[in-house]
């Protein structure tokens, strides 16, 4: 028998590679669900600005409670709703750090609502990441700030009634409209293209942060499948054909130097 060496072809590549940042363990999340895909590009942002080692996660509750099992980094958990304003304590004793929240909308958007809105206004230098799926995923599907109008829960299985319950919250323009918000955009993660431009704007509210600028705030439109009662294809043009047009993409506040450096 002969031993044959086989040789690489120039043209092959390395084109999936784990994250230094992103745990070496399966997530608990539904299958078709985006939280894996946010995890991905904070993974990939944190360390493409080398700033691992002196990141802080600050967990919040509901679907997303163990990503500080996901994060190779340092990270605490918060009460329900309270992620804002342990991170601004983390961030004030240790100012030297990046410090970041990641929560969705049932967490940051009812029960923590005061704590994000004073966060922002008083230009708390910290990310958040916010991933809006319209209902609350962990405690069985219930209506949430964000579900849309008409739109079928456990809790209003008639659909939402604006009458009786309001419209829903749009986080990204009522946090861009405060003084102490350096950066308030809102991405998708429904297809290729947009979860490119999500990952950039990670980038940028990072980079805020670090600039030292103020607030910071990422919302990404997401899914989920298992409380929608839909397959994760299904879910995904959901998300385009319903959510996008009810919540626009795009960006609510950008500080000027955010700007000048996007020149460059």
């Amino acid at each position: 028998m002969t031993t044959e060496l086989i040789e690489t072809s120039p043209l092959e590549k390395l084109v999936y590679e784990r994250p230094e940042s992103l745990c070496d363990v399966y997530t608990h999340y539904c299958p078709g669900c985006t939280h894996g895909t946010a995890h991905r590009l904070v993974a990939e942002v944190l360390d493409e600005l080398e700033i691992r080692e002196k990141t802080i996660l600050v967990s919040s509750v509901g679907c997303s409670v163990f990503s500080y099992n996901y994060f190779e980094v340092d990270a605490c958990e918060a009460a329900h709703g309270r992620a804002p304003a342990m991170a601004t304590g983390v961030k004030r004793v240790n100012p030297n750090n990046i410090v970041f929240t990641y929560q969705g909308d049932g967490d940051l958007a009812s029960i923590g609502m005061g704590e994000i809105m004073h966060t922002a206004a008083r230009g708390e230098k910290i990310t958040v990441i916010f991933i809006n799926n319209a209902i609350y995923g962990m405690t069985g599907g219930q209506m949430a700030p964000t579900s849309l109008p008409g739109q079928v829960t456990t809790s209003s299985p008639f659909g939402r009634n604006v009458t009786m319950t309001g419209n829903p919250l749009h986080m990204a323009e009522l946090l861009g409209s405060l003084p102490g918000t350096a950066y308030a955009v809102r991405r998708s993660l429904h297809d290729a293209r947009h979860v490119i431009q999500a990952k950039k704007a990670i980038r940028t509210a990072f980079e805020a942060q670090i600039m030292g600028l103020g607030f910071s705030v990422v919302e990404l439109l997401s899914t989920c499948p298992t409380n929608w009662g839909m397959t994760p294809v299904e879910s995904l043009h959901w998300v385009e054909e319903n959510m996008a047009p009810a919540y626009p993409l795009g960006d609510f506040k950008v500080a000027e130097e955010l700007k000048a450096q996007s020149k460059r």
